[in-house]
């Protein structure tokens, strides 16, 4: 799990909002953001943790740093706590980090490597955080970012500052970095290369002891793997459903109101009369005759208008009206005296003389108001729903703002209130197996894992759908918060014995497995000094797997198996030992033999040149930042990094 975190721990700066990428090469802390930057304190400050040369690192620097680091591991493992991250020294990884990043800028600054103002103004200016609709930055909407993350302008700009600093010393050691080309041959076949060995195989469970642990043992067990028996956070969830179709139906409308409704729609059923056109807009009269005489000399009328330079364009249904008011009356005249299939008589708008065919007619007579009285009455209905769900709505949220509980609400509305089991984050039901909150609840999950008890929230189920889709609405609210903390021993006996036993079986295992190595050491085979362990073991496995099969598993994320990602770090003949995920057992693993690929191009070898420059690169970079940060003064304060701990809960007791 420490791995797991550490890969999360890139920087002091969070994740919150993706605000500033530096690219810092020297630093671990490349791909950060900007959440929780606050000032630095004064050397020898009580809030300072740590001084580098004279620079500090202050208690705020720190704790939000671990806050973003556990944001960021949260994403993929929403029950991942504080505490585990505090438990397996997440808090020393990330100080470490933060010391080498201000060590560079100490140094950079001892030998003038600055970042003028310019250059942080151009970093700024390319934070799209900060920029408006038109792309560019904006001013207002950089000091609003600001003020949403509690940031002030000072701190960003010393934050861009130290990493832009950071990059400056850091470029140069990757410059041009290249591999001489016979050792880039060399490891051009190393790609390609097949190696294979066997594998036996140690579960830890074969391994178990015979004897029953007495309570003493387990409660001492426990004791020493606290951290192992922490239950995650869970929060119990209250909430009620309502929709549109819950509301009392409204009165009907009245003869009055139907009639105004019918008034205000006269135009939607009044009688229509519509026509569908071709039309060629000429540039003169003379124009528009000569091509009138061309149709009807017997050529169509978009042959007519291509041999004049023009186009015929085809027009949906227009009214009278609606022509006229797009082109002109005359034009609109024209077009409804002239009868379907004909050309209307040539007519002048502000765009030209138009000549037009009439390619088809629509008449609908009018509807008188008893002809569409139901059709009103429906329509009055539902919009007088939807007004009064509306003012419900409203009044549901002064009903909260005035005090009122969630119990109290859903009486009012009339429906039901219920309650889910305790929730984690995930959506999982705590202690019942393959049980989920429904999943019309899960978008809500984010919320309520932020929210304080019994305050209770009104929202729409679902997303990119209309009003008129009739979603249901739901109040909400928690009613129980359980942070996350160890299990109390008395509650989980038997899964302590279960640990106990996985453990003691693996320290068995890891002790059988060294046996056999020690034994193959002197002269004996993997299968002679399994035998010699007097346990019915799996039996031994050959394994074999290229290089690059290798590689392009771990690249499309499947599971490789321990012992053959191992055979790739050792020497042939070599044999080790190695524990499988979650103590289930030791592997004994044997390099039989390793036939090298062949290199069959020189684009082959280029490519592995290129690969190499850049790892060394790396390789120095890291160094450097060591280095860097050891010909610094640097000082931690034990007391200020003891109370940031306290603070994001590494004191907390078993109970929960």
């Amino acid at each position: 799990m420490l791995s797991f975190f550490r890969s999360f721990i890139k920087s002091k700066i969070g994740a919150a909002i993706a605000l500033v990428v530096l690219g810092v090469i020297a630093l671990a802390f490349a791909s950060g953001d900007i959440a929780g930057i606050q000032g630095a304190g004064s050397a020898g400050d009580a809030n300072t943790v740590a001084s580098v040369g004279d620079e500090t690192i202050d208690a705020n620097e720190l704790a939000q740093g671990a806050n973003s680091a556990l944001r960021r591991v949260q994403q993929n493992n929403p029950q991942a706590s504080m505490s585990q991250l505090l438990a397996q020294g997440g808090l020393d990884t990330i100080l470490d980090e933060l010391v080498q990043r201000t060590a560079f800028f100490a140094f950079g600054k001892e030998h003038g490597i600055v970042a003028g103002d310019r250059l942080v103004d151009s970093e700024i200016a390319q934070i799209a955080a900060f920029q408006g609709v038109d792309g560019k930055f904006d001013q207002d909407t950089f000091r609003q970012a600001l003020a949403q993350q509690g940031l002030s302008e000072k701190a960003l700009r010393e934050d861009i500052a130290q990493g832009l600093v950071g990059q400056q010393l850091a470029s140069p050691a990757q410059f041009g970095a290249k591999m001489p080309a016979y050792m880039a041959k060399r490891y051009a076949a190393m790609i390609d290369e097949t190696r294979s060995g066997s594998v036996l195989a140690l579960p830890s469970m074969l391994f178990v002891p015979e004897d029953e642990p007495d309570e003493k043992t387990l409660k001492a067990f426990y004791d020493s793997h606290t951290q192992n028996f922490i239950r995650p956070e869970r929060r119990m969830m209250r909430y009620a459903q309502f929709t549109i179709d819950s509301m009392k139906a409204p009165a009907a409308p009245t003869d009055a109101q139907i009639e105004e409704a019918y008034k205000a729609n006269a135009a939607r059923y009044a009688a229509k009369d519509d026509r569908r056109i071709t039309q060629v807009i000429a540039p003169t009269e003379d124009a528009a005759k000569a091509i009138i005489a061309a149709v009807k000399g017997g050529k169509t009328l978009e042959a007519a208008a291509t041999e004049k330079g023009l186009s015929a364009a085809k027009l949906e249904f227009f009214s009278r009206k609606d022509l006229a008011d797009q082109f002109a009356k005359p034009v609109s005249d024209a077009v409804f005296a002239a009868k379907v299939g004909e050309l209307a008589a040539p007519a002048k708008s502000a765009l030209g003389w138009h000549v037009v065919r009439v390619e088809e007619e629509s008449t609908k007579p009018a509807r008188t108001l008893e002809e569409v009285r139901d059709e009103l009455v429906a329509e009055l209905e539902a919009d007088a729903k939807r007004k009064a769900f509306a003012a419900k709505l409203e009044g549901i949220e002064d009903q909260f703002a005035d005090g009122a509980s969630l119990p109290e609400v859903a009486k009012s509305l009339g429906v039901e209130v219920e309650t889910t089991g305790p929730v984690t984050a995930d959506g999982r039901i705590y202690g019942e197996i393959d049980k989920s909150v429904d999943e019309g609840l899960q978008p809500l999950l984010a919320t309520v894992f932020k929210m304080q008890q019994e305050q209770p929230q009104l929202t729409q189920m679902g997303q990119g759908q209309n009003f008129e889709a009739n979603r249901p609405f739901v109040i909400y609210d928690v009613t129980e918060i359980t942070p996350s903390a160890p299990a109390p021993f008395d509650d989980i006996q038997d899964d302590v014995k279960s640990a106990w036993a996985l453990d003691s079986g693996s320290k068995a295992a890891k002790a059988a497995a060294l046996k056999v190595r020690k034994a193959m050491a002197e002269g004996k085979t993997m299968a002679q000094a399994m035998k010699d362990l007097g346990k019915r073991l799996p039996p031994i496995e050959e394994l074999g797997m290229s290089r690059a099969t290798l590689s392009r598993a771990l690249q499309a994320g499947r599971q490789v198996p321990p012992p053959v990602s191992l055979m790739f770090h050792m020497t042939k003949d070599s044999v080790k030992v190695q524990s499988a995920d979650g103590e289930r057992g030791w592997f004994v693993v044997q390099l039989k033999d390793i036939k090298a690929g062949k290199v069959e191009s020189d684009e082959m070898v280029a490519q592995a040149r290129e690969e190499l420059g850049a790892q060394m690169g790396n390789a120095f970079v890291t160094s450097l930042g060591h280095a860097v940060a050891g010909e610094m003064k640097v000082e931690k304060n034990a007391a200020t990094i003891k109370a940031v701990r306290e603070r994001l809960g590494g004191t907390a007791q078993p109970g929960a």
